[in-house]
């Protein structure tokens, strides 16, 4: 799954607030709630639901320090963390060499993430900063995974919804993580509700991530990194037994 501000969008409609549509973004969460590897549902509800937030969370990175810098290099994150041999670079215990494992462990790609975004979100200037930004953050979805340190079973991708919400304040996250925790019943349920809030906790009090360099983070130790960002372990989230992490599909 994946996911924040994921969607690409053209320079006019990224600049003023869209007319949410609540039952679009609805239909689509049920169908997600169904299937969580229908990645492309999230796209739906980001596409309903996120209104400006592109446009806000750009204006905060341009308010960050270091954040002019990264808008102007423009960096494209897709190319580089589909170069093997940029991510075969990293030392082991590095934020770079834990993700190298994460994605290819469960194979993953951001190629695979950035097509479907592509065929799911309508045509736009690619080029705008709005766009680029929205592609930053989709791209950085499994970064986040890492440092989180959620996997990606139903569970682990519900807590880092919500984590993704408290970050960027994306109405499309909040709404995911809302049918998830609806859907969190009988055995286990309480603990995976539990779970999900303290995900939404720890974004909070976390440091920003949209905010930070990637090209230099990778290259981080991963405990020193989530030290610096404020980033304790998602103790409830492993107090779950793994084999309740994936619940039955329940009506959403």
């Amino acid at each position: 799954m994946a996911m924040t501000d994921i969607v690409e969008r053209a320079p006019a409609s990224a600049a003023v607030r869209q007319r949410r549509e609540w039952g679009a973004a609805l239909r689509a969460l049920r169908r997600l709630m169904t299937d969580k590897e229908d990645t492309g549902q999230v796209f739906e509800i980001m596409r309903a639901l996120n209104g400006d937030s592109g446009r806000r969370n750009y204006d905060r990175l341009l308010a960050t320090p270091g954040g002019g810098r990264l808008a102007w290099e423009h960096v494209e994150l897709e190319p580089l963390l589909m170069d093997a041999a940029w991510l075969d670079g990293f030392a082991p215990g590095t934020v770079g060499a834990a993700y190298r494992r994460f994605v290819r462990s469960e194979n993953l790609s951001a190629k695979g993430l950035g097509d479907l975004s592509r065929e799911r979100q309508p045509r736009g200037d690619a080029q705008h900063p709005y766009a680029w930004f929205g592609r930053r953050i989709r791209d950085s979805h499994d970064i986040w995974h890492v440092l989180a340190g959620y996997h990606r079973d139903g569970l682990g991708e519900a807590c880092l919804v919500a984590f993704s919400y408290a970050q960027t304040g994306s109405l499309g996250w909040a709404l995911i993580a809302l049918g998830a925790m609806l859907r969190s019943r009988g055995e286990g349920g309480r603990q995976a509700r539990k779970a999900i809030w303290q995900g939404y906790r720890r974004g909070k009090a976390a440091a920003w991530l949209p905010g930070e360099d990637y090209t230099r983070l990778m290259s981080e130790p991963l405990e020193d990194a989530r030290r610096r960002l404020g980033l304790t372990p998602p103790s409830a989230y492993d107090a779950v037994p793994a084999h309740m992490r994936d619940p039955k599909p329940a009506a959403v």
